[in-house]
């Protein structure tokens, strides 16, 4: 009997099926629901690996390369300078600089406050740069430091822990002298870039190459690799400076700056028959290894960029060009006797009165009447001619940088006065190199001579990439007009001569004094206070191992070449004779005996 309300069994089966079939609709529909999420999952990652790895690659990569690489520049040693006896003046030493990770440091200005007493910096300024460069993996702190920072840098990184600063070896340039012929050598910067002097000169040969090197770091920060591969170093100079004439050069120059009271001083010395120089001086001076702050003043290179009326040095010139003119004759008589001559409307005076004198006199006493009569004689055309000859108006073309080639005008450009005025050295420029320059050619028979300070580029190995000779630029005056116009420079250190004081016992000596008036600024007019002196010649006379200037800028208690420059000329001399190892003389004509000269 069936109950009521009981289902037919047809009816339960239908009712069994339609659940079944709404259990597998939900089961499809969750399954293509899982399914389009996991499509749209895989559909994201794609994406992004794809932005990843093609689309944000190159940015991606540079930014992991920043924060896992460390690229450096390395320096590579420059070459070393030799004086000629392959002593050295410029050479490298190695020294710690200090960086930084700004991207790994937390607390900047506990850090700076930390550093900066050490580096020698300004606590401030420094964290600033830290929170500038917060993104950068890599900032200088401090460049090549000395050995005192350093370790303090080292012992503050150990006490602390830090781990966001480190070291780096780079080299520094040194010039073990100090102020020794800080003008030749010049200086490099803190990048080992020549700056000045034969540094700036031949940066290209000293310099080597730069190489980048790569390390490694990890996640920590710790260091992991690091590439091995040396920078090129670069190659050595070869000077023709000898370093111990340069000592003596630069302490007799200190000694006449200090004792005149003077505002700049010059001596350069030189080998008259190869211009190869052998010392060159200035003062002011300066230490190449300490070049930050030194005012230009100090830097220049007065030997060769400096112009000034040379004065009575110049009435050499005067005389070889007449005697090779024959316009003149040694041993003709000249009456300078008025002590004055007027010429377009200007009158010139001789400090002393002579009287009736030779023209060889003229020289010795170093009248200036007798030189103005001597400049007519020659002619404009004439004497502006040997004045180029001699290298005047134009560089010498050392090897250095920042020479002048002085002021020579054309004579269509000179007024009434100039023929006379030149001829005792006014209104005519020239550096101290240009007028020993001028002398040498003197010296060594008539020929103008290239002068230099480098004779050898070396590379690394050893090998010499580039050897410098004699250069004979051109000849000026013949051999007799040569010789002739020595003996006449030699009567000048004589008794009766201006230059008594730059006497040597046991060696003859030829040279003239100079005293200039200098112009004065203010006024535009010769200065009765402010004075250049100088002496320039060369020993031995007839023979000369040397040819030396000396040149004392605005003197104070003494105005006169041969009472300033000519002792200084004769210090250095005899000191110079004496390490050359050049013999005494022995002269009938002078009673110079060597065993007088030795007593």
């Amino acid at each position: 009997m069936r109950r009521r309300g009981a289902k037919k069994p047809e009816t339960k089966k239908l009712w069994d099926e339609d659940l079944s079939n709404i259990h597998l609709k939900k089961s499809k529909r969750k399954a293509v629901i899982l399914a389009t999420v996991i499509c749209f999952g895989f559909a994201v990652i794609s994406f992004r690996l794809v932005n990843l790895m093609v689309l944000n690659h190159k940015t991606l990569s540079q930014k992991a390369s920043r924060q896992y690489d460390r690229v450096k520049t390395i320096k590579p040693y420059r070459g070393v300078v030799w004086d000629r006896n392959m002593k050295e003046m410029a050479v490298n030493i190695e020294a710690d600089s200090l960086y930084a990770v700004p991207s790994k440091i937390n607390d900047s200005r506990l850090l700076s406050s930390k550093l900066a007493p050490i580096i020698k910096a300004s606590a401030v300024d420094l964290d600033r740069k830290i929170l500038s460069k917060k993104k950068k993996g890599f900032i200088w702190l401090a460049r090549k430091m000395d050995e005192t920072a350093s370790a303090r840098v080292a012992t503050l990184k150990d006490e602390m822990g830090i781990d966001t600063i480190d070291f780096f070896t780079e080299t520094r340039r040194h010039y073990p002298n100090g102020e020794t012929a800080s003008h030749i050598l010049g200086y490099a910067n803190i990048d080992n870039r020549g700056l000045e002097g034969i540094e700036l000169k031949f940066d290209e040969y000293m310099k080597g190459e730069d190489i980048e090197v790569t390390f490694k770091r990890d996640a920590l920060g710790n260091k992991m690799a690091e590439g091995t591969e040396d920078p090129l170093p670069g190659n050595n100079l070869l000077l023709t400076i000898d370093e111990n004439l340069q000592y003596v050069v630069e302490r007799e120059l200190s000694a006449a700056m200090e004792e005149w009271k003077a505002k700049a001083a010059i001596v350069i010395m030189m080998n008259p028959m190869t211009g190869e120089i052998l010392a060159l001086a200035n003062r002011p001076s300066y230490d190449p290894n300490f070049p930050a702050g030194v005012p230009g003043d100090k830097r220049r290179n007065r030997a060769i960029t400096d112009m000034y009326e040379p004065g009575s040095t110049f009435k050499s010139f005067l005389a070889a060009a007449a005697i090779e003119e024959k316009v003149v004759r040694i041993n003709e008589m000249f009456d300078v006797s008025k002590g004055s001559i007027t010429v377009g409307g200007k009158t010139i005076h001789d400090v002393h009165r002579h009287g009736v004198i030779t023209f060889e006199e003229i020289i010795q006493k170093s009248s200036n009447v007798g030189a103005v009569k001597t400049g007519l004689r020659l002619g404009a055309t004439r004497y502006y001619d040997y004045m180029k000859k001699f290298g005047f108006g134009e560089k010498t073309g050392i090897d250095l940088p920042g020479e002048m080639g002085g002021l020579l005008k054309r004579p269509q450009s000179w007024s009434g006065t100039s023929l006379a005025c030149m001829s005792f050295g006014q209104e005519i420029g020239v550096t101290p190199l240009q007028l020993l320059n001028g002398y040498a050619a003197i010296a060594n028979g008539g020929v103008l001579m290239k002068p230099y300070v480098v004779s050898e580029i070396i590379s690394p190995e050893g090998e010499v990439i580039k050897k410098f000779s004699p250069q004979a630029v051109r000849r000026v005056v013949s051999t007799d007009t040569a010789a002739k116009t020595r003996n006449m420079l030699k009567k000048v250190v004589e008794e009766g001569g201006t230059a008594r004081k730059a006497y040597i016992k046991g060696n003859l000596v030829a040279g003239k004094t100079g005293t200039a008036q200098m112009v004065d600024p203010a006024t535009g007019r010769y200065s009765s206070n402010k004075f250049v002196s100088s002496f320039v010649g060369f020993v031995p006379a007839d023979n000369p191992a040397f040819a030396l200037i000396v040149v004392v800028y605005e003197p104070v208690g003494g105005s006169y070449g041969g009472t300033v420059a000519a002792p200084v000329f004769r210090k250095i001399s005899e000191h110079a004779l004496t390490y050359l190892d050049v013999p005494m003389e022995t002269d009938e004509n002078h009673v110079l005996l060597v065993s007088d000269a030795r007593k």
